[in-house]
């Protein structure tokens, strides 16, 4: 078996471990989640790694270099899924960074630092809605008001961390200082069509996407659908869908990704017109002007909308992440080995979607690499598509990205 078919067979072998029946979802801390970190770390083990399991339920690996305690080179991605997922997303960057320092392990005592492998516990933040706890944890970045996070049987994260075998008291364990790592590489599927789209297996990542995302309430008052006239009616409803097509417009104008995934008409009676509408609004753009001027040009819109139709509006941001950079010297890095897996002229690409690496770069340069995902680049979902040739191209590439840093670095 070639190392990317083993690759590929434990990314069955995971993909298998799910706490539903039918489809896979693995969530933080669950006993599927306690299953698949198991088998993580026995393949770490395998591979030469030194494995714990820190405060936050990354399961870490470490290979010491050329001398002990040297900072280290970190490669990892997630384990943990949405509900029905696919096999690839977090999993796949896991399996390539245990089978890439593998490969590493004969000459790990001459390299000019440490390897290191994490499974990162939580980036989706499915069970708790606190996406991103483990890699911010890893980064010394943790938020206290996410023990009261409850998922949807009551169970906070605080007692479900206690179950797992794991003490909130010593989160701070976890943290790693910008002295102790070199470099945080991350490879991952790409969440998009682009590399199908040019028939290329591999790109570099020049950046993570900015991102806001808000619910916005639009009241109306409710009245009889039958018994008021058009001329006294407030709809909340259709001055929401208007605005939902606006928003659509604006990304497109902008150049930027404006979504509006949820609306909730109350009090939702088919003969009864709307008086309030929730909806969800995510935005995301390579860069933070970009991504803020979207917003005011929302606003503006969602102001003549409410002066036109008599409405009233309010918005609550929920969430904020600027974009965050690749370091200059990795992509040149990753550019370099992925050129030496014999791939002419990669494409370079920012990425839509948020990663754990945009979290570790509070404490290190960080640098990604997106591999080839089938069926329009499809992710989050059982029709992601990797293939084992894709695979084997990916791990010379990672494998090469970190002797080449060793080149620089030395």
């Amino acid at each position: 078996m070639s190392a990317a078919e083993r690759i590929m067979a434990r990314a069955d072998e995971l993909g298998a471990i799910s706490e539903t029946d039918g489809f896979l979802t693995r969530t933080h801390l669950s006993d599927a989640h306690r299953t698949a970190a198991k088998l993580v770390a026995g393949w770490m083990r395998e591979a030469g790694l030194a494995v714990s399991t820190d405060a936050a339920g990354n399961v870490c690996g470490r290979i010491e270099g050329a001398a002990p305690d040297l900072p280290a080179v970190v490669l990892g991605s997630h384990i943990d899924t949405v509900p029905d997922a696919g096999k690839y997303d977090g999993p796949l960057g896991v399996l390539l960074a245990i089978e890439a320092v593998a490969r590493l392990r004969a000459e790990a005592g001459a390299l000019p630092f440490a390897l290191e492998v994490v499974a990162f516990s939580d980036e989706e933040g499915t069970r708790f809605g606190s996406a991103l706890s483990g890699s911010r944890a890893f980064a010394g970045a943790w938020d206290d008001a996410w023990w009261d996070y409850a998922d949807a049987d009551g169970k906070t994260l605080r007692q479900a961390s206690l179950d797992y075998g794991l003490d909130p008291a010593r989160i701070g364990d976890a943290a790693r200082m910008p002295r102790e790592i070199v470099a945080y590489l991350e490879a991952h599927i790409e969440q998009g069509p682009y590399l199908e789209q040019a028939g290329l297996p591999l790109a570099i990542v020049s950046s993570i996407a900015a991102a806001r995302r808000f619910t916005i309430e639009i009241t109306g008052h409710a009245g009889h659908a039958g018994g008021t006239p058009y001329e006294l009616r407030r709809d909340a409803l259709v001055g929401a869908s208007e605005l939902v097509v606006e928003i659509e417009r604006i990304g497109q104008d902008l150049e930027v990704i404006a979504t509006v995934g949820r609306l909730q008409a109350y009090p939702g009676g088919v003969n009864v017109i709307p008086g309030r509408v929730e909806l969800s609004l995510d935005l995301r753009a390579e860069f933070d002007i970009d991504r803020d001027d979207a917003w005011a040009r929302i606003q503006e819109t969602a102001d003549e909308i409410a002066a036109l139709r008599d409405l009233e509006w309010s918005a609550t941001e929920i969430y904020r992440a600027d974009a965050v950079a690749c370091d200059d010297e990795l992509m040149a890095a990753v550019e370099a080995s992925i050129a030496a897996a014999g791939v002419d002229d990669p494409l370079t690409l920012w990425s839509r979607a948020g990663h754990d690496a945009m979290a570790v770069a509070d404490v290190a340069d960080i640098g990604m690499l997106f591999v080839r995902n089938g069926n329009q680049g499809v992710s989050h979902s059982p029709d992601e598509i990797v293939t084992v040739d894709d695979v084997a191209v990916a791990l010379d590439a990672f494998e090469a990205t970190v002797r080449e840093l060793a080149k620089r670095r030395g």
